[in-house]
């Protein structure tokens, strides 16, 4: 009997899942199609949307040419600016059907791509976990967030430490000052907007001395502000940040 109620039991989930798929099936984040399975895109948006795969730079995620075989490349752009982190992921390269579903989520209300989104992210982040390691986000200033109500990167650190068992220290660093948005300005231009803005809540400090960390954000352009967040991890006692976003937009120099 205990047997059987224990089948019984492991079998209820998926039985609830898929009952619940023939009630309400899943949609297309892109289009709204119907699907057969929840989190994935229709045919046509899987075509529109650029995920990045095969090898890739070990510092910010984009993608490269040549063979994936284990060995750790960079970019030039990586080469020339030092980033301070250690190693960096990214799933979609900013454009196409990618950039418009990245836009819903950061302007749109579109919380739903929330869970679909730090899915993927998880996916890719095996090569950067470490040993009692802390997902902290990158931070918005208090103005932006009373208009977009809810910060992006926190909600996805939120959902990706989740998925990856792992502790999450959504306010370790704030906003110091509001600046401007600097999408088509060069790494040099974005660093010196962002100098001093960015700092480390004190009361958590000694929480992060000595963990690893892995920041995430949304979309990484010159990687301007991930550099800013990492100094001040670093700073704190920090040993090791590694960087997770979920797209990655054209480099600027």
């Amino acid at each position: 009997m205990g047997t059987l109620l224990s089948r019984s039991l492991a079998v209820a989930p998926a039985a609830i899942k898929a009952a619940r798929q023939l009630v309400f099936p899943g949609q297309c984040p892109g289009c709204g199609t119907l699907l057969a399975e929840e989190g994935g895109l229709c045919g046509p948006c899987w075509r529109e949307t650029p995920f990045i795969l095969g090898l890739v730079c070990d510092l910010c995620g984009a993608p490269q040419i040549g063979p994936d075989d284990g060995v750790r490349v960079h970019c030039d752009a990586c080469r020339a600016l030092g980033r301070p982190w250690t190693q960096g992921r990214a799933v979609l390269d900013y454009s196409g059907g990618a950039r418009r579903l990245v836009l819903a989520f950061k302007h749109g209300d579109r919380l739903d791509l929330a869970p679909r989104f730090a899915g993927w992210m998880a996916a890719r982040a095996d090569p950067l976990l470490r040993p009692g390691m802390l997902a902290v986000p990158v931070p918005v200033h208090r103005w932006r967030l009373l208009g977009r109500r809810y910060n992006q990167a926190a909600v996805l650190s939120r959902l990706v430490s989740r998925e990856l068992g792992l502790g999450h220290l959504p306010d370790a660093l704030w906003r110091r000052r509001a600046t401007p948005p600097m999408s088509a300005e060069g790494h040099a231009a974005r660093t010196a907007s962002l100098e001093g803005s960015i700092a480390l809540m004190p009361r958590h400090r000694s929480r992060l001395a000595g963990r690893p960390v892995l920041l995430v954000d949304d979309v990484m352009t010159s990687g301007a502000t991930l550099a800013q967040c990492c100094l001040c991890l670093l700073d704190a006692g920090v040993p090791i940040v590694n960087v997770l976003v979920l797209a990655r937009a054209a480099q600027h120099a």
